[in-house]
């Protein structure tokens, strides 16, 4: 129970945080059904390479039940795929943004973008295939993300967790490509969009309610709900405005007094 708890730390981990799209966080999820092949696996050999504290209690006490833990990972395994069984469905939708000239238009499901047009967004994708200037566009897609994740593994196996914080966010990198297709592509970009939009979890929620009751304690019960909201929003928002350039803009206010 305490390595398989821990497994699932690191699961639970890696989907909390801002930021996160469906797609990545479905990735998470299929990679750890994938795991627990690996860990039923383990146990089924004896080796006990990835259940350490169990390796330990075997080795001071030479006896486990192999057979019923075995069955306990492999119940587990069932449960997640019935659980996540709907978005292993909607895969491909997911997958839309990251890799849109692979995909298959008719396997897309669009139901949910009413702004989006099935029929138009085919003729796009069409249109764009052979488009080199945006098709390499779409490769980035790949590219780039790929390299913040290598050296994000690089500075995490030399331990340089700071350098870390200063790379570029993968999704971030999808987003600022979509930005950049022109709107003539309107439907593909909408659709490319509103998938990466789709919250994967309600960690966000979650979060604004804790920082909405930190700020209204009994200290400040009489906080206006204007007040609470703008002070949410200052608490949970990326956003860092430019203050130079506020000022800037600012006109400069001249003396009405008489020289």
């Amino acid at each position: 129970m305490v390595d398989m708890t821990a497994h699932l730390n690191t699961l639970n981990t890696a989907l909390q945080g801002k930021g996160h799209t469906a797609l990545h966080m479905l990735e998470d999820v299929l990679a750890f059904q994938r795991k627990l092949t690996v860990l039923a696996r383990d146990l089924q050999k004896g080796t006990l390479s990835h259940f350490p504290n169990l390796r330990e209690f075997k080795q001071a006490h030479d006896m486990i039940n192999s057979e019923y833990l075995h069955s306990a990972i492999i119940a587990m395994q069932t449960s997640f795929g019935k659980r996540f069984c709907e978005f292993r469905e909607v895969k491909n939708t997911l997958s839309f943004p990251v890799t849109p000239l692979s995909i298959d238009p008719s396997l897309l499901n669009t139901t949910a973008l009413a702004a989006v047009s099935q029929p138009d967004l085919e003729m796009e994708l069409a249109d764009i295939a052979d488009k080199d200037i945006w098709v390499s566009k779409f490769r980035r897609l790949t590219a780039d993300p790929e390299d913040v994740a290598r050296q994000k593994a690089v500075l995490a196996q030399n331990h340089r967790w700071s350098d870390i914080e200063n790379l570029s966010e993968p999704d971030k990198l999808v987003f600022e490509t979509w930005n950049a297709i022109p709107d003539i592509y309107v439907n593909i970009k909408k659709n490319a969009l509103g998938v990466l939009s789709i919250f994967g979890s309600t960690y966000v929620c979650e979060q604004v309610f804790s920082n909405m009751n930190f700020i209204k304690n009994k200290h400040r019960a009489r906080l206006t709900d204007d007040s609470l909201r703008s002070c949410v929003k200052m608490k949970v928002t990326s956003y860092s405005p430019d203050v130079q350039t506020l000022c800037a803009e600012v006109q400069e206010l001249k003396s009405h007094l008489p020289s």
